[in-house]
C-alpha cells in the first residue's frame, strides 16, 4: 500500500511538470491561433447567410437573401476575405426566383462588385453595385460615377449606363457593410429578417465623407481628385496591374515571366 502511494506521489508531480513543459513549448503558438484566423481558414468555405427586408422606391418591401463564403490570400492577423457573394429574391408579381452572384479574386473573370441597392421598376429588377477595391475599379475601366448598374433582362443581369437607371433609385437599401467580418457575424447569427429600418440605421453608422456616395447615389461624374484618391489608375501588363508607364514594374514582371 505504501509503495503504491509513493509511486502516486512521484507520478503526479512528473505529469504536472510534463504539462508545464509542453505548455511552455506550445503556448506561444496557441496564442497566435486567433491572430492567424485558423477558425476562419478552416470554416471559411461554410457560407454565412442572412435575410434583409429591402425597401423599394414605392414603399413596397421584398425579402433578399444574402450569402457569402470566405477564402483566398490574406496577411496574418487580417480577416479572411469574402470570395463569393450571392443575392436571391423572389419577384413579388411573377413569383420567379432570381439570383445574382459576384466572385472576388485576382482573376480577370472575378467581377468583384459590392451590392448597394436592389429595386423593381415596372416589374424589372435593377441592381446598383460598386467595384470592390482599386484593382476591381480598374477592371471595370474606372467608371465615374463609381458604380456598375445592372438590369435583369432576358433571364440575365446586363450592365447599363447611368442614364438608363430609373430616377426612382436614389439610395442604398441593403446593408453596405456586409462584407466586413464583424458585420457578417452580427447579421448571420440573428434570428429572422433584418428590418428595413435597421438597414437604414446600420448604413448611417458611417459618417465619413468618402463613403457618402455609397449611401446616396450620384449621377454626375465626381471630382477627378476624389476619384484619384479613391483609386489611382492602373494598367494591366502581362496579368499584373501596374502604374501607367511603370518601366521598372514592367522589367520586374518580364524577369518573373522568364
Amino acid at each position: 500500500m505504501k509503495t503504491r502511494m509513493k509511486k502516486r506521489y512521484v507520478l503526479v508531480p512528473a505529469v504536472i511538470l510534463a504539462l508545464l513543459l509542453l505548455g511552455k513549448t506550445f503556448f506561444p503558438y496557441l496564442v497566435w491561433l486567433p491572430a492567424m484566423n485558423v477558425t476562419q481558414t478552416l470554416l471559411g468555405w461554410w457560407p454565412a447567410s442572412w435575410k434583409e427586408e429591402v425597401l423599394l422606391h414605392d414603399g413596397g418591401k421584398i425579402i433578399v437573401k444574402r450569402s457569402q463564403t470566405r477564402g483566398g490570400r490574406h496577411e496574418i492577423g487580417q480577416d479572411v476575405p469574402v470570395n463569393k457573394h450571392t443575392l436571391s429574391v423572389v419577384l413579388p408579381e411573377s413569383g420567379k426566383k432570381i439570383t445574382w452572384q459576384t466572385t472576388i479574386g485576382p482573376d480577370l473573370e472575378d467581377t468583384e462588385l459590392q451590392p448597394l441597392a436592389l429595386d423593381i421598376i415596372s416589374g424589372i429588377p435593377y441592381l446598383v453595385t460598386t467595384p470592390m477595391g482599386c484593382i476591381a475599379y480598374n477592371k471595370w475601366k474606372r467608371p465615374n460615377p463609381p458604380y456598375v448598374f445592372l438590369k435583369y433582362s432576358d433571364n440575365d443581369w446586363q450592365q447599363i449606363p447611368v442614364d438608363e437607371l430609373p430616377l426612382q433609385i436614389t439610395k442604398a437599401n441593403m446593408v453596405i457593410s456586409g462584407f466586413q467580418l464583424r458585420r457578417e457575424r452580427l447579421l448571420s447569427h440573428r434570428f429572422g429578417v433584418v428590418p428595413a429600418e435597421e438597414i437604414t440605421r446600420i448604413n448611417e453608422e458611417s459618417k465619413h465623407k468618402e463613403v457618402q456616395y455609397l449611401k446616396v447615389f450620384v449621377r454626375e461624374p465626381l471630382d477627378a481628385s476624389f476619384i484619384e484618391n479613391l483609386c489611382e489608375k492602373r494598367v494591366l501588363y502581362k496579368g499584373s496591374w501596374i502604374l501607367p508607364n511603370d518601366i521598372i514594374g514592367q522589367k520586374f514582371i518580364d524577369k518573373q515571366k522568364k
